[in-house]
């Protein structure tokens, strides 16, 4: 009876399981991307369109409270590098804060994000929720429509970053994620978090700066 050879690992180098991680996560950010440059591409060709409406239905929306989300992000990208750094460096306990803290700047964003949808839809700017008045011209109603859901739809990708960040930092601080040996799998979710915060600043001007 023979025995069959043990199986080889994949990627035995350290540095080839990084680059084959990198690269994985390169596809998904792609698919990320494809998801939202379709929204894009419906809003830079209705607002063509419908040039003057969608300027002055822009001008409902709440820029101060945008501004300061767009802040709140990116000063948390600034953090999710600094932890990657650490990671790379072996620091599991400054690896561990500082992804908390982008966390908490994600937690920030959706806690402006929420206040700002609950203003808007007490002035009848929301569709089918009182907005009958303010939205009675369709292109008005189809700029909120696509506005919730691109806003939505980030908020979403928002929400899985801060769990997957506070998730990773518990690991850190029950040392069940060991540095630096865990550095790519840090790297990879920071990479995610860049990719939301580099979503928003586009959405940004396509939808606050309209106007």
């Amino acid at each position: 009876m023979t025995h069959a050879d043990p199986v080889e690992e994949p990627f035995s180098d350290p540095e080839q399981q990084r680059r084959a991680a990198l690269f994985g996560m390169t596809i998904f950010l792609a698919t990320e991307i494809l998801l939202f440059g379709g929204l894009f591409a419906a809003l830079i060709f209705y607002q063509a369109a419908h040039r003057e409406i969608f300027v002055e239905t822009s001008r409902e929306l709440h820029i101060w409270i945008a501004t300061g989300n767009t802040v709140v992000l990116l000063t948390s990208s600034l953090f999710a590098a600094l932890a990657a750094a650490a990671a790379r460096s072996g620091d599991g306990k400054a690896t561990g804060w500082l992804l908390v803290v982008t966390a908490v700047m994600g937690l920030v964003f959706l806690g402006l994000k929420g206040w700002e949808y609950t203003l808007e839809y007490g002035e009848g700017l929301f569709p089918l929720a009182g907005g009958d008045a303010k939205l009675s011209e369709p292109a008005k109603r189809l700029f909120m429509d696509l506005y919730l859901m691109a806003t939505g739809l980030h908020a979403v990708h928002v929400t899985i970053g801060v769990c997957l960040l506070l998730f990773i930092a518990a690991r850190i601080a029950t040392r069940a994620t060991r540095m630096p040996g865990q550095a790519t799998t840090i790297e990879v979710s920071t990479l995610y978090w860049h990719l939301v915060d580099v979503i928003w600043v586009f959405l940004f001007p396509a939808l606050y700066l309209v106007r």
